[in-house]
């Protein structure tokens, strides 16, 4: 089960990906947010985001055109200065 739920169906690109990562954010290492969307697009998004951050993406599945995906936040390690 989730830590965090995002319904957000209805939205398009870059939308649901921007609310994600604003939730994310807040989200402690370890935690998973859950992602409901109806955009096709946000299936590449997500694969995406996640390469480009590091999250993971633990789940993407579609039902009825709803594609549901689950993320988990990693801890990013502290750049060296």
């Amino acid at each position: 089960m989730a830590d965090r739920h995002l319904d957000l169906k209805g939205l398009k690109c870059p939308w649901p990906i921007l609310k994600t990562g604003k939730v994310i954010k807040d989200l402690s290492a370890g935690d998973t947010v859950e992602v409901l969307a109806t955009d096709p697009g946000a299936v590449q998004d997500f694969e995406d985001y996640c390469e480009v951050t590091g999250h993971d993406l633990v789940e993407s599945d579609v039902s009825d055109e709803v594609y549901r995906f689950v993320l988990r936040k990693v801890k990013r390690e502290a750049r060296p200065k």
